[in-house]
């Protein structure tokens, strides 16, 4: 009986043990890794990525050959691997076309192939990852042109051409350098991935003022240096490298250590080709094409970059250990599964030792269960920190988004202020009064400034939380009268129906006057930006006796919100896409943030305009004791940012026809106000808002045009682009005002086909000399013109106006002798009006198209009286003289003397 007993428990522990192994076994999956290089810390660096990746996966087999710079031994090693029936092969090739065949001969039979790093010169592989070589290029270019502002000498130490990095890096190197033809490029080809030490001393003794080395990798990057500090330069030549690696040695450390200038990091891909293999295996749809993210590592982001990688580190170190600690307790519980198996044989004999054998497996299998939540854990923290290392990056982004924002939002009051500090001083020295107006204007910028400033530090105070509320009983409709009160000059200047309205005028709410006052300040301003003229803007105060709560709208007529972005409004930093004035895009962010304080909702609808709707809870029951006060603490001024009512209106220009003509176009109504009253004495000035500037530049012609850079509909560098193009136009000088002082806004400018391109604030001087040189330069080319009336040579002056000149006497001399032919038809041949010709032709030869035409026969008379056999009248007929007297008088006229005596002489 004992042994029946012992028999069926025997049986029962074999059977439980079996099922046990067969319900935690999974299929193998077996991963080949070709790796062209061995020893190359960026290589050695993928392939300890790729065995930490692989190592959290149980179950994946990877093994890694090496052929060591050897095209046939990686032929080899991924033959051998077809052999195997590897379930997957990763291959980073040496040369881009040696291993196409075998790759090809892997996927015809089936086995998916990932191509890493390098590229090949095939289609027929299942994917690819790796970084963009060819931005690699682009990024360390880019760096240069920022640093040399478009002027230095450059050596680049490229890769092998034979090899897809070398080449697509040198590609995206030269392709933007090629652009700035104030850099020059020395080109010299690595030797193995190291420097050609011959050929770099070459250089140097040949070109002894070199700026820039752009190297192929670190390790080349760190061998020039090595040269260049034998001979004393390293501080005098800046040297940029490609890899980056957080290692010793390696380019981070390179960077922080001040011996490169920068390097252009640059992904091995080791962690997420395992990544790609694995989804490969259990048969996801993944992309052909996958790109690693590069990014430039210089002095300002070395260290915030070495601590990531650092924590990363430390985390892979982690993992490293936890899978070493899993690796043993597996090696424990196979020499324990040996010994249960020992056990079972002698439970025949001792029942005992098979119950021990089954307390042994149940206790290895909790152990491994333990480890496996725990390497759960460290995977979901592994995680969190890329996900917190995202989140950072966007908020930096949107940081610097806002800083750049707010410094554009200064520039235009400041260039006000100091423009009328500088006029001040001319004031006081001629005339001594007519200054208020100027002093308004400096007063009232300086408002604006002071409320900039303000929302900045008023979010910095709401990030840390240090806001406290500070609520008191308040009549809503005196307190909101208070403020609208300061809007009403605005509303009678823009003829806005602006109204306020309520459906109980004792109506009594807790409020904090001073940060209510911000909220009502925020939703006005912004309703009066962007409502036109003739709008409507009305608050209306509804109390909800049902709800027991308030609701306070602000409707307006303006350009609304598009509805895609309605959910976008109230976060940080948002600019809506129809919106192209510049703002700090917190001042809805902080209003929300005021009324949440309140325990209240704002809300908007954008329908015919925007609508915001702030609702309040009445009473004080939903406030803390604490925030309430019985006396108001009051520290705001709700003072308006717009000038008084009494400031001078603005007349019509002034037309002379001895004055040159300007159009200056701004959609800041005080500049545009404070620019024309300098100007209008010199010149006939002419002003736009930016709506509809084209037609009305084309509706002008003026002597010159003066753009700003943010514009309502079309920006500066479209309308100049525009207008350069037209050939009404052409001819006209363009000056850009703008904040954007960058080096990429100053190139569009020069392409757009601007002439002068000038920054914010801008000097009233420097303005004026600049329109005085531009007609200076005017009147040369007309002087050119006038004294070359038939013959105009190529290369001169403007291209356009060449071309139109040369078809307008193309023209003429088809006609010449047509005395019916007039100025209409001419200008119908032209395609223009006939006001337009008669523009365009007096501002480039300072004459009316009459008298060009005169010119023209008369120029052509004078070659027909030395060389023909015609008489003087046959003359006068054939060059389109209605009489013979008319043309001898217009002759003598222009050339002092009669054509008689012209032809006897």
């Amino acid at each position: 009986m004992l042994r029946k007993y012992s028999f069926i428990i025997i049986l029962g522990v074999i059977v439980f043990l079996h099922s046990c192994q067969s319900s935690t076994e999974t299929d193998p999956v077996s991963i080949g890794f070709s790796q062209c290089i061995n020893q190359d810390i960026w290589r050695l660096s993928m392939n300890h990525e790729m065995t930490v990746e692989a190592s959290l996966h149980p179950g994946v087999d990877l093994t890694i050959y090496n052929a060591n710079r050897k095209v046939k031994k990686q032929i080899q090693d991924i033959e051998r691997m077809i052999q195997e029936k590897r379930d997957i092969i990763i291959v980073s090739p040496f040369e881009s076309d040696s291993v196409v065949p075998v790759i090809e001969k892997a996927v015809l039979k089936g086995i998916p192939v990932i191509i890493v790093d390098r590229k090949v010169n095939t289609s027929n592989y299942t994917a690819y990852i790796g970084a963009d070589n060819v931005e690699v290029g682009r990024i360390a270019a880019k760096h240069i042109v920022s640093l040399s502002k478009g002027n230095a000498n450059v050596v680049e130490i490229k890769g092998s051409s034979s090899t897809s990095p070398g080449f697509e890096r040198n590609l995206g190197f030269r392709q933007l350098l090629d652009k700035y033809p104030g850099i020059k490029v020395v080109t010299m080809e690595a030797r193995k991935d190291e420097l050609a030490l011959e050929d770099f001393l070459k250089i140097l003794n040949r070109f002894p003022d070199i700026d820039y080395i752009f190297a192929y990798n670190d390790v080349i990057a760190y061998q020039t240096w090595m040269v260049l500090k034998k001979r004393g330069l390293e501080k005098k030549i800046k040297i940029i490298g490609v890899d980056g690696l957080n290692v010793p040695s390696g380019g981070l450390q390179l960077v922080k250590e001040g011996i490169l200038n920068s390097t252009v990091l640059y992904p091995t891909g080791g962690s997420e080709a395992v990544k790609l293999a694995l989804k490969l295996i259990n048969k996801e749809v993944v992309p052909k094409n996958n790109k690693l993210n590069t990014i430039l590592i210089d002095s300002l982001n070395a260290d915030i970059m070495s601590n990531q990688f650092d924590k990363i580190t430390i985390q892979q170190s982690d993992i490293e250990q936890q899978q070493i600690r899993i690796e043993n307790q597996e090696k424990e519980y196979s020499t324990q599964n040996n010994l249960l198996k020992v056990l079972i044989s002698l439970l025949i004999i001792v029942l005992s030792l098979a119950i021990y054998s089954v307390y042994s497996r149940i206790m290895i299998s909790r152990k491994k269960q333990e480890l496996e939540e725990t390497n759960k854990k460290i995977k979901h923290q592994r995680n969190e920190i890329k996900k917190f290392s995202n989140e950072l990056k966007q908020s930096n982004e949107a940081r610097l988004n806002f800083f750049t924002g707010l410094s554009h939002e200064f520039k235009t009051p400041l260039t006000l202020i100091l423009s009328s500090v500088e006029s001040l001083e001319s004031e006081f020295k001629n005339k001594g009064i007519a200054i208020n107006k100027e002093i308004n204007l400096m007063y009232n910028n300086s408002r604006r400034l002071l409320r900039l400033i303000n929302q900045l530090l008023d979010y910095r105070k709401m990030e840390g939380e240090k806001f406290t509320l500070r609520a008191s009983q308040t009549n809503l409709l005196d307190f909101s009268k208070s403020i609208v009160c300061d809007f009403d000059r605005e509303a009678k200047k823009k003829n806005i129906d602006f109204s306020l309205t309520t459906n109980n005028e004792n109506l009594e709410v807790y409020i904090d006057r001073n940060l209510m006052d911000k909220v009502y300040f925020n939703l006005l301003s912004n309703a009066f930006k962007f409502t036109p003229e003739n709008g409507k803007i009305a608050i209306s105060i509804k109390e909800d006796k049902t709800n027991n709560t308030v609701h306070i709208h602000f409707k307006d007529s303006g350009i609304g919100i598009p509805e895609k972005e309605i959910k976008e409004v109230f976060n940080a930093f948002y600019q809506g896409s129809n919106n192209y004035r510049n703002s700090s895009g917190i001042g809805l962010h902080l209003s929300k943030s005021f009324i949440d304080l309140h325990k209240g909702t704002i809300d908007v609808v954008s329908k015919n305009g925007a609508e915001f709707i702030i609702t309040l809870p009445l009473g004080k029951d939903h406030l803390d004791e604490k925030s309430i006060v019985k006396e108001a603490v009051l520290d705001y001024v709700h003072q308006s940012d717009y000038l008084d009512a009494e400031v001078i209106q603005k007349q019509e220009p002034q037309h002379h026809e001895d004055r040159y003509s300007i159009l200056y176009i701004e959609d800041n109504n005080d500049l545009l106000d404070f620019v024309s009253n300098k100007f209008s004495n010199e010149y006939t000035f002419y002003t736009s808002d930016g709506t509809n500037a084209v037609e009305y530049a084309l509706e002008l012609i003026p002597d010159i045009i003066i753009c700003d850079l943010n514009l309502p509909e079309l920006n500066g560098f479209q309308i100049s682009e525009k207008l350069k193009k037209d050939l009404r136009t052409s001819h006209i000088p363009i000056i850009i005002l703008t904040s954007s002082d960058d080096q990429d806004s100053y190139l569009k400018a020069l392409d757009s086909g601007a002439d002068v391109f000038l920054t914010k604030p801008f000097n009233l001087k420097v303005l004026a000399q600049s329109i005085k040189a531009l007609l200076f330069n005017r009147e040369k080319l007309r002087y050119y013109y006038t004294n070359n009336i038939i013959n105009i040579e190529e290369g001169t002056f403007g291209i356009t106006e060449q071309d139109f000149l040369k078809k307008l006497n193309e023209i003429v001399e088809k006609n010449l002798d047509n005395s019916a032919y007039t100025v209409e038809d001419l200008a119908k041949s032209l395609a223009i009006s006939r006001v337009q010709l008669y523009r365009k032709v007096k501002a480039i030869l300072g004459i009316s198209i009459s008298d060009h035409i005169n010119n023209i026969r008369l120029e052509k008379s004078k070659e027909l009286l030395k060389k023909s056999d015609m008489t003087i009248s046959e003359i006068a007929y054939a060059v389109g003289f209605s009489t013979p007297n008319y043309f001898s008088t217009l002759f003598k006229n222009k050339f002092g003397i009669s054509p008689k005596e012209y032809k006897l002489k």
